[in-house]
């Protein structure tokens, strides 16, 4: 896509997200001040209140006050009100009448009573939030005080769930008000536990001398399947504030060895979206086994401080020397990926961390890249605040998702095998865009429910990053459909309920579909053949052809594989073909395209095309001729790379310029430009692409030419003329005669999303997939991790050194990885850890 094509593109995106984005206004305070009657009424059940019941004449209580109003909108954001009640001098009810009641705050959720504070103990922000959160999460945050107690945890955990084991020098602090943030994100998804006894994080085997810092360990207890193995734990090396938590979990739900079948260049992980490393680990179909075990180690002493991926030599055409085996991807934007040589896994793991400290230096030295670098973390952390937001909105919504099967670990290859097609959602539940599409995919559940030969399933890459990894899903979320397990086509397009619906329904279909009669054909054409597509609004595509068009054919049968769930597309090759071509005006081979239930039908003659020519054109015929541009179909349009003559109008054109522009669309200059229109009332984000366009934006009816491809010029109709064809091409000639002034020229700055990964119009960018149907690559259990190793604060397992005796070692060496090391063995270089 070029740059002008991804301003554009990014445009659209951008303004729709900051329309979406304003904030509300509100005159109103946001600490409440209410009479005791006022304030007992409205209690709501299940709503939580933090009231502080005063009289007037309490001039000590001033202090406090102060501190409960600055916590005011930080507890709104949790769905907390905090309300002063205001005590007449002659009520002596419960709250009102004792001196000491007054010195005192009460949490409530509805009606009940959770928790009384003393006025001291929230002292600022920090400390009131910290406490009213810790009160709420109660099932959520576990406090422990002895080791025991850890452990029994731990062990009710094994198998099931992570835990989040976190300790602060004392409540009401900044870290605890963090660590309290966090579980109301994520205390759904993992056990945290709490401690603020220092004894205890050195009883859990932290060999940190300094405990007086607050500290946060993440332990991977869904791993231990044994009672008698041991949580590995893996610390956060920041200090704890809720951004930092949030991007460690994000780290740890990544995959730990990301396979990958790409140029190193295009791949974007989670790692390198936080300003981590990525290290290549490469490797080759005789040694995959041991390359696998030493990613894998590498991936545990790494853990945090960079991500680990296996890149196959066999599947990817590198034009690197033979001997190297690593290969190391910064987040620095422009730096090319370095392959080396390296000698062993401690090299690996001193390169990652000896970069990170020549990059904190050269932070120190370059105002100029820290200034850059300061940028990219705060687009960083505005993404991860989008994310948070949408986890906490959704935590407690319940979704209908009882149409959808759960897949894990176990049943995932079974379940492929049972049902003719399994459509399969991969996607993270910390991602707010993935929280989105399973609310789309539920609503498409319910629209498939009871359709034969259809099962809807799930997987939280989360909870089963193992299957993920084995499927190659690196980008959330991801919609694949499997055919009994053997092949799967992946869904490239818009996430709402009925682009998904009609592409997998559209998939159930053969494409080509074979026709066997002319009647069958003529049905086709209508739209009632096949009969569980007649209720879909679509184009069919017919392909006729006579038996001595055989080329053509096979041509149009594999360009059906590509499009299949995009298209239907039927084809005729009986004795009586050339019957039905001639009643449209066309010989064999040729193609009839059906409009609106076959009112319209277009003959198209084929000659010997490829069968990437004839996606192309099939895409290119099934565009409407004088389409309305919306955020959806932008990308199709722009692929065409021609200029844009656009009406921008408010609401629907007129009869009149709507005739008039479908002539300019149908004639001969069709070919040159796009010719199309936008509703500023059904599309709003398009006013704020006139806004850029124009410093004062004229009124519409609007015509503008845009060549976003050369130049990025913006011409402007003449307002005082009608709007008729030959009043438009006049005009055009005079555009190409260089005789009109451009309105404005766009800028060439390349806008582009601040994280790559979640430019879903770029993804959606290529017009043809190149192949959209592959076997289905199960590699076994070897490509799940069952026993990783561990990092540096970890505990070894004591069954490991057995394990890695049977399984084959990779020790120090990366033999496995380069051909040169393929048959040297060092001698007194093997880690007991695998």
């Amino acid at each position: 896509m070029s740059a002008q094509k991804d301003r554009w593109v990014s445009s659209f995106s951008f303004l729709l997200f900051c329309a979406s984005s304003i904030p509300r206004r509100g005159s109103a305070r946001l600490l409440q001040e209410l009479s005791p009657q006022e304030y007992f009424s409205s209690l709501q059940a299940g709503r939580a209140s933090l009231a502080y019941f005063s009289h007037h004449a309490s001039p000590g209580a001033q202090p406090f006050l102060e501190q409960i109003e600055n916590s005011a909108e930080a507890l709104q954001d949790y769905g907390i009100s905090v309300v002063k009640v205001n005590c007449r001098k002659e009520d002596v009810s419960r709250y009102c009448g004792k001196e000491n009641t007054l010195r005192k705050a009460y949490l409530f959720r509805g009606s009940m009573l959770i928790r009384e504070f003393p006025t001291d103990a929230l002292f600022d922000v920090n400390s009131v939030v910290a406490n009213v959160l810790f009160a709420l999460l109660f099932n959520e945050v576990k406090y422990v005080e002895t080791l025991a107690d850890l452990q029994n945890i731990e062990n009710a955990l094994k198998g099931r769930s992570n835990m989040v084991f976190a300790y602060v020098p004392a409540t009401g602090t900044a870290e605890h008000r963090a660590v309290m943030e966090a579980a109301f994100v994520y205390g759904t998804v993992h056990q945290f536990v709490l401690t603020t006894e220092a004894t205890l994080l050195r009883d859990t085997g932290d060999d940190e001398p300094d405990v007086v810092s607050a500290q946060l360990l993440f332990c991977h207890c869904q791993r231990a399947m044994d009672l008698a193995q041991p949580c590995r734990r893996t610390a956060m090396g920041q200090a704890l504030t809720m951004l930092n938590i949030h991007r460690h979990l994000k780290l740890m739900g990544a995959p730990l060895v990301t396979e990958v079948a790409e140029d190193p260049e295009k791949v974007s992980t989670v790692h390198l979206q936080l300003g981590l490393p990525l290290v290549f680990i490469l490797s080759q179909k005789e040694t995959y086994e041991a390359d696998r075990r030493t990613a894998e180690f590498v991936a545990w002493q790494l853990l945090g401080k960079a991500g680990v991926a296996l890149l196959s030599r066999d599947l990817v055409d590198l034009n690197i020397l033979l001997r190297s085996n690593v290969a190391l991807k910064t987040p620095d934007e422009g730096v090319p990926v370095k392959y080396l040589v390296l000698e062993d896994t401690d090299e690996v793991i001193t390169l990652v961390e000896d970069k990170s400290k020549v990059g904190q230096i050269q932070e120190e030295e370059e105002e100029e890249e820290e200034d850059e670098d300061e940028k990219q973390n705060n687009n960083q952390d505005i993404q991860d605040d989008q994310v948070v937001e949408a986890v906490s909105r959704d935590k407690k919504r319940e979704l209908p998702l009882e149409q959808i099967l759960v897949l894990t670990e176990e049943t995932f290859h079974s379940a492929l095998l049972e049902t003719a097609r399994t459509v399969v959602l991969f996607y993270a539940s910390w991602e707010a865009v993935s929280l989105a599409v399973l609310r789309s995919y539920t609503e498409v559940a319910d629209h498939l429910k009871g359709t034969q030969g259809v099962l809807l399933a799930q997987v939280n890459c989360w909870d089963w990053p193992g299957v993920c990894a084995t499927e190659n899903v690196t980008q959330f979320p991801t919609i694949k459909i499997y055919e009994k397990g053997e092949r799967w086509v992946m869904y490239d397009g818009m996430w709402g309920t009925e682009e998904l619906t009609s592409f997998i329904m559209l998939s159930r279909v053969s494409c080509p579909l074979k026709l066997a009669t002319i009647e069958e054909a003529e049905g086709y054409l209508r739209g009632e053949f096949p009969s569980e597509l007649s209720s879909y609004h679509h184009t069919s595509v017919l392909g006729v052809f006579s038996m001595a068009t055989s080329e053509a054919r096979e041509a149009f049968e594999e360009a059906g594989n590509i499009l299949s769930g995009h298209v239907t597309m039927g084809m005729y090759f009986e004795d009586d073909a050339l019957a039905l071509s001639r009643k449209y005006a066309v010989s064999p081979p040729a193609l009839l395209l059906a409009r609106s239930g076959g009112q319209s039908v277009e003959g198209v003659a084929l000659s010997k095309q490829s069968a990437q020519d004839m996606v192309r054109m099939i895409r290119y015929k099934l565009l409407d001729i004088f389409p309305e541009i919306t955020v959806q179909n932008l990308p199709r349009y722009l692929q065409l790379r021609k200029p844009f003559l656009i009406l921008f109008s408010d609401g629907d054109i007129g009869e009149m310029e709507s005739e008039e522009m479908l002539k300019l669309a149908k004639g001969r200059p069709r070919q040159a430009f796009v010719a199309c229109w936008l509703n500023l009332k059904k599309t709003p984000v398009g006013r704020g692409v006139l806004k850029v366009y124009f410093a004062t934006v004229p009124s519409p009816p609007l015509l503008l030419w845009v060549n976003l491809h050369a130049g990025g010029q913006v011409f402007q109709f003449p307002s005082e003329q009608t709007i008729t064809e030959m009043n438009v091409l006049s005009w055009l000639e005079r555009l190409k005669a260089g005789l009109e002034i451009p309105s404005s020229t766009l800028s060439e700055e390349d806008w582009k999303p601040p994280l790559p990964a979640y430019d879903f119009l770029r993804m959606m960018e290529t017009a043809v997939p190149e192949v959209p149907l592959h076997p289905s690559h199960h590699h076994g259990d070897t490509l799940v991790p069952k026993n990783p190793g561990g990092d540096t604060t970890i505990r070894e397992e004591p069954s490991q050194e057995t394990k890695a005796e049977k399984g084959g070692s990779p020790g120090r060496d990366l033999r496995g990885t380069a051909p040169r090391l393929a048959a040297r063995e060092k001698q007194g270089k093997r880690h007991s850890e695998l």
